[in-house]
């Protein structure tokens, strides 16, 4: 009982609890858009072609990296819950075009195109304001928890949207997918409408100076943690992470399903995404060495994804690496949050998800022309070596500055590095 009570802590905190019960109702919008967009590009808009698909990708997580100047500051600088209220409006006005130009029967590939990229330029400020906020909400001692209750929360929406979605595109037509997600956005904007503002915790804002954009780079260069973070998110975030693609393009091209066998295959990766956010939950602090057991479990299961030959072996395949996604998403989340200035957390996370999800304009047209050319299964096979790429990164660093040792235990590997080379003294190395 008390390891559940640790589990959800965080909940206990009003704030907090307000924000994830709005949270939760989007996340829940946002995975319904996302499965019905892919749908409609790939089925409705397009002769089943994973490389639109892939576009449409780049134009919504490329401005992950062309607003890098600015949204990092901007979630250092700006009060963030009236940033957020902005942010969550305008993405939501995004998801009502959309869905009113589906529904009318009047859209067209472009549309996609221009409302992913105007999604994508209104989430790269939401996104750092949205994770460094969690820290406003409930301080630095349950931030590890927050932060792996918000992953919870998100996953779990992930097993409830593509089903539901998978479901209305059957009933009613993909269209009103998208306007199902518009109206979720009023959950967030309800419970940033009615939080306690007095029991906020104020972290220390940063001041406007010149070269506050720079800064966030210095300081992150000086941080060889940092740096093989980012490094390793690059490397999977960019060619690994392209689950869209892969989900999408396997249950179409190679089991041959309707839009309810896509969404249960989405809905079963989230089972693993949902296990892994609760291990997470449970945990007392992120380890750095759990990124280097999750980029191999990473690079094992798409591997296995890459190989299985029926719709239920692979839907298996996607547990295994959704709990792995998770593991290396919420650990470097954890991680960076707490080993950086709060002034400065705001930049080093606006980088964090430019790395993570900016690749994706290179990484999604190069998987998508991979599964058009020579099949599904190749661009799960390029999952799979950035994982492996990522492991070695990871493995690199630890020998050099936290004197990484393996052994046998019980019969089990064990891996171990040493707690003394914390962050901040390996930044100054």
């Amino acid at each position: 009982m008390r390891s559940v009570r640790g589990t959800f802590r965080s909940l206990r905190i009003y704030n907090y609890r307000l924000w994830a019960g709005g949270a939760v109702v989007s996340n829940v919008g946002t995975w319904m858009q996302r499965v019905a967009q892919d749908w409609l590009v790939l089925t409705q808009l397009t002769h089943n072609s994973a490389s639109a698909v892939g576009l449409v990708m780049a134009l919504q997580f490329g401005p992950q990296m062309l607003m890098l100047p600015f949204s990092g500051f901007a979630a250092d600088f700006f009060d963030r819950r009236k940033l957020l209220m902005f942010t969550q409006a305008a993405m939501g006005c995004c998801a009502l075009v959309l869905g009113l130009l589906t529904v009318t029967g009047v859209v067209q590939l472009w549309h996609v195109y221009v409302f992913a990229f105007l999604h994508g330029c209104a989430a790269a400020f939401d996104a750092p304001a949205r994770q460094t906020f969690v820290s406003d909400l409930v301080g630095e001692k349950d931030l590890p928890n927050a932060v792996a209750l918000n992953s919870t929360s998100f996953n779990a929406a992930r097993m409830v949207g593509p089903a539901l979605a998978g479901l209305l595109i059957a009933g009613v037509g993909t269209g009103w997918a998208f306007l199902a997600n518009a109206l979720s956005f009023g959950g967030v904007l309800f419970s940033l409408t009615f939080l306690r503002l007095d029991e906020m915790h104020q972290n220390r804002r940063a001041v406007r100076a010149p070269g506050g954009f720079v800064a966030g780079f210095r300081y992150v260069w000086k941080r060889p943690d940092l740096r093989a973070i980012l490094l390793m998110l690059f490397l999977i975030g960019t060619f690994g992470m392209n689950f869209q693609i892969f989900i999408s393009t396997m249950a179409v091209k190679v089991f041959h399903t309707d839009a309810g066998g896509y969404g249960l295959l989405a809905s079963m990766m989230a089972i693993g995404t949902v296990t892994g956010a609760l291990l997470a939950a449970g945990r007392e602090r992120p380890r750095i060495e759990l990124l280097l057991i999750g980029t191999v479990v990473f690079a094992v299961g798409c591997t296995l994804a890459a190989l299985m030959p029926s719709y239920w072996l692979f839907g298996g395949t996607l547990v295994v690496i959704g709990v792995s996604a998770l593991t290396i998403t919420n650990s470097t989340n954890s991680l960076m949050q707490l080993s950086t200035e709060p002034a400065m957390r705001g930049r080093v996370m606006a980088i964090r998800l430019a790395i993570a999800l900016g690749g994706t304009p290179i990484g999604a047209p190069i998987v998508g022309w991979i599964a058009d050319r020579f099949g599904p299964r190749w661009s799960l096979g390029v999952g799979a070596a950035a994982g492996v790429c990522g492991a070695i990164v990871m493995v690199v660093y630890l020998l050099k500055y936290r004197d990484l040792k393996v052994s046998f235990a019980g019969g089990r590997l064990r891996l171990s590095v040493n707690e003394l080379a914390s962050p901040s003294a390996a930044g100054s190395s």
